[in-house]
């Protein structure tokens, strides 16, 4: 048995979820947090590896003891309630939000059916306090008519595609085909204009170069016939800016079977 974590952080504490020598990550953190609470040394296993700054508020981990630690009945404390051991050894930046009793055979990446991303973008005039580092300050408003533009373009990216022209360089990925099952860009009550994304997986600063794309598509700076060709040939000229990674959360997992979660 190994549990499955539900997380929420503030990905501004952080140089991203994967451990890295030189930074503070989440992966690092939960491992001694969760180390401790047990006391022999355990694994975290992450559905994903978000970058320095993005944020999560369904992020996805399994927890297990190491190779040969732990024994057959290693978390004496109760799945709905481990939430409340962990919480009290993790900074504020980070909380386990719920948990779930799960088989071996899961695994926290290679399970999943799909990801959900949203990016958030403020583009009133004045700067937010409350926002900062938690959404992209837009240098301009956008009118209804470019909000229609954008919604309009990310329906296009719907489907399977070759994304290498939405990909940063630098990823080892050899297979850049992903279905996009949902993509859609709406203005929420409290201002923020929010592009939501749902894939079976997403390459490397793809969400933020395709929100970059579809910013400068609405503000005229680059035609859809650009974002089509960057979709079919793959030339990442063709494609917009990356967008900063300070608008951009992990919203949803799905995995390929239901999840249990338990918080008390």
């Amino acid at each position: 048995m190994k549990i499955l974590l539900l997380l929420r952080y503030d990905g501004g504490a952080f140089c991203g979820f994967q451990t890295q020598p030189n930074g503070v990550s989440v992966q690092a953190t939960l491992t001694e947090a969760a180390s401790r609470l047990f006391g022999f040394p355990c694994a975290i296993t992450g559905c994903s590896r978000t970058d320095s700054g993005v944020h999560a508020l369904g992020f996805c981990a399994t927890l297990a003891p190491r190779a040969g630690e732990g024994g057959e009945a290693w978390c004496p404390i109760p799945v709905a309630r481990l939430h409340r051991a962990l919480n009290v050894l993790l900074p504020p930046s980070l909380a386990v939000m719920a948990a779930a009793a799960v088989p071996d055979s899961l695994h926290a990446r290679y399970s999943v059916v799909s990801k959900t991303y949203e990016y958030r973008v403020w583009d009133a005039p004045p700067r937010d306090p409350f926002l900062e580092g938690r959404a992209y300050h837009a240098p301009r408003p956008l009118t209804d008519a470019e909000t229609a533009r954008m919604a309009a373009l990310a329906a296009r990216f719907v489907g399977r595609h070759d994304f290498s022209g939405y990909m940063s360089s630098g990823s080892k990925i050899t297979d850049p085909h992903r279905t996009i099952l949902c993509s859609e860009v709406e203005r929420r009550q409290d201002g923020l204009l929010v592009y939501r994304v749902e894939a079976d997986g997403f390459l490397y600063n793809m969400v933020r170069i395709l929100t970059g794309t579809l910013l400068e598509h609405a503000w005229g700076r680059r035609s859809e016939a650009d974002a089509m060709a960057a979709l079919e040939t793959g030339d990442r000229t063709r494609a917009g800016f990356t967008a900063p990674p300070e608008g951009l959360y992990l919203t949803a997992v799905r995995y390929d079977r239901p999840i249990a979660w338990e918080c008390e």
